[in-house]
């Protein structure tokens, strides 16, 4: 019966949360550190006045950061690595990285 229970959750029940803040053009922490094989929720706050696109190649994800607003990206499960971040609008200055650290499935 758990696990019927356990499989009908959200995913959003399931995920540990991160937050992220960006500010100037920065995100703040740069670089969050997370176990691999977790679904992970990033919560990202725009404390700018102008919108931002969070943009990464290594996650596979796009969204845009409304100004003053908060945003929900579900990543994950993630392989032990560093998984790159940006903002569109401000590539040279809005920059992070996911470290995933731990065993992989494979090393159990």
């Amino acid at each position: 019966m758990s696990l019927l229970l356990f499989s009908i959750l959200p995913f959003s029940c399931v995920a540990k949360e991160y937050k992220l803040i960006l500010k100037d053009h920065l995100f703040y922490p740069a670089e969050i550190i997370v176990p691999a094989n977790t679904k992970l929720k990033l919560l990202i706050e725009n404390q700018d006045s102008t919108p931002e696109e969070f943009d990464s190649f290594d996650l596979n994800r796009e969204k845009v950061l409304y100004p003053n607003r908060r945003s929900v990206i579900y990543i994950g499960p993630l392989s032990p690595g560093r998984y790159e971040f940006f903002g569109e609008f401000s590539p040279n200055t809005a920059r992070g990285a996911v470290l995933v650290e731990g065993k992989t499935d494979a090393d159990n």
